[in-house]
């Protein structure tokens, strides 16, 4: 065990080290415009980035669901509670919990594809972020950036967690989906909202894009017991400058009512508390209540491409199993993350003492992050199921899973399989007057 850890403090070390001699003139050639490092690894286990996955598969249809451009693969390696220790170094901590502690859990690992693509204008911006954005005085918010990650080549974990936060995300989604809530048994309640986001951050030509991070809308379509639920939220690019904004419908009062915090560790509604909000999109919001350290790259296992999680043919009782998301179904890749360690400050409060984020290179995307309660006890793990949407391009998470290691449950998210189509991220029909109280308060008359 402790050959395997000096082993791998190494491998991160070494990969820091090469990050550290990096520069903005290296953007578009030794790295990619986002600036993750272009060449494969030295086994070819990892594949030099050419550009990612650009092209719709033959007979996909806008709004449709995306076919799984490489259905025909076959796992490399099954990892399980037998041979874990042989590949736990490049396994995040919730992942080897996963496989230790849960019955017949597993890890299928298949070839590696770096299918991260955006549009030009955001990898223009990338690599023209780098020389002129930079952190607040306080170091909590972001300056001078437009369009695209901040901070292609970050110093530090503040840069790596904005660079998630305002990553490419597409200038909107919209997307019906459903979720489940999970008992240690395994039984479970569903729940189907629909969401409508505005990044206006993404937007070129928006009038003041710096506003916002992203405008927020939600209602909740089943159970009929909560149907007709609505939720606005606005979040504002410098949180300390301009707080979160929030505001609920309740179809019971027919009131809009402005909502006293939606931030930090506040549950998710509907979520029976294994979601916090923060939590939401694997971390957003303020980040001033963690110590954030950069560790560095590593490589690691990590769900990707997983088209087979939304498939037309799986069913829900396929995905929903006990105590974790059906392992069949989550396809796991090997890729260049880098590791972001984040510590609870002292004198502030938050139900997560420690968060390690495993970000992908390629696009800051969160793919994978533990939660460690305040004794130091790996508590819950959230894996983002990463792929690419080849029609925008665009590559992030549809779907999530949440899982708690200790109560021996967990939360899936954003389950569309059944619905018959998929979250589209290039539309134009919203627009900033339609994220407003008066909005929401028309939308819950209808």
């Amino acid at each position: 065990m402790k050959q395997t850890l000096l082993a791998t403090t190494l491998a991160a070390l070494a990969l820091a080290g090469t990050a550290s001699a990096q520069t903005a003139a290296d953007l578009g050639h030794s790295l990619t415009p986002m600036g993750a490092i272009k060449a494969g690894n030295a086994d070819g286990t990892i594949p030099a980035w050419t550009g990612g996955l650009t092209t719709p598969m033959p007979g996909y249809v806008p709004g449709g669901p995306r076919q799984d451009p490489f259905a025909s693969e076959k796992p490399l390696v099954s990892i399980t509670a037998s041979n874990v220790d042989r590949y736990e170094s490049k396994l995040a901590a919730g992942t080897v919990a996963m496989i230790r502690t849960l019955p017949g859990y597993h890890v299928d690992v298949y070839p590696t594809h770096r299918t991260f693509a955006a549009p030009q204008y955001i990898y223009d911006n990338a690599i023209a972020n780098a020389g002129r954005a930079h952190l607040s005085e306080n170091g909590q918010d972001v300056v001078g950036a437009l369009l695209s990650v901040p901070f292609p080549i970050p110093h530090s974990g503040n840069e790596a967690v904005w660079n998630h936060i305002i990553r490419w995300r597409g200038s909107q989604l919209q997307r019906t989906v459903d979720n489940a809530i999970t008992t240690p048994s395994g039984d479970y309640s569903i729940t189907r909202w629909h969401e409508q986001i505005m990044f206006p951050y993404n937007i070129p030509g928006l009038s003041n894009p710096a506003k916002w991070d992203s405008l927020f809308w939600q209602e909740v379509q089943e159970p009929p017991r909560i149907a007709g639920q609505l939720t606005l939220v606005i979040s504002h690019q410098d949180p300390f400058e301009q707080p979160r904004e929030a505001w609920t419908y309740n179809p019971g009062e027919r009131r809009v009512r402005r909502a006293p915090e939606i931030n930090y560790d506040t549950p998710v509604q509907n979520t029976d508390g294994l979601e916090t909000v923060d939590d939401y999109d694997m971390y957003n919001g303020a980040i001033d209540r963690y110590d954030w350290k950069l560790v560095g790259r590593k490589e690691l296992y990590i769900p990707y491409n997983t088209y087979k999680f939304q498939d037309p043919s799986v069913k829900y009782t396929d995905i929903i199993k006990p105590q974790a998301v059906n392992p069949d179904l989550i396809r796991f890749e090997l890729h260049r993350v880098w590791v972001v360690e984040g510590t609870l400050k002292a004198g502030v409060r938050h139900i997560y003492a420690r968060r390690t984020f495993y970000i992908d290179e390629d696009s800051w995307q969160i793919a994978i992050s533990d939660r460690y309660d305040s004794r130091g006890t790996l508590w819950r793990t959230a894996l983002a199921m990463i792929e690419e949407a080849p029609e925008v391009p665009l590559l992030g998470a549809d779907g999530y899973e949440f899982v708690d290691l200790l109560a021996h449950r967990y939360l899936v998210q954003g389950m569309h399989s059944q619905e018959g189509h998929a979250p589209t991220y290039n539309g134009t029909s919203l627009t900033p007057s339609d994220f407003t109280a008066d909005a929401l308060r028309r939308i819950g008359r209808r």
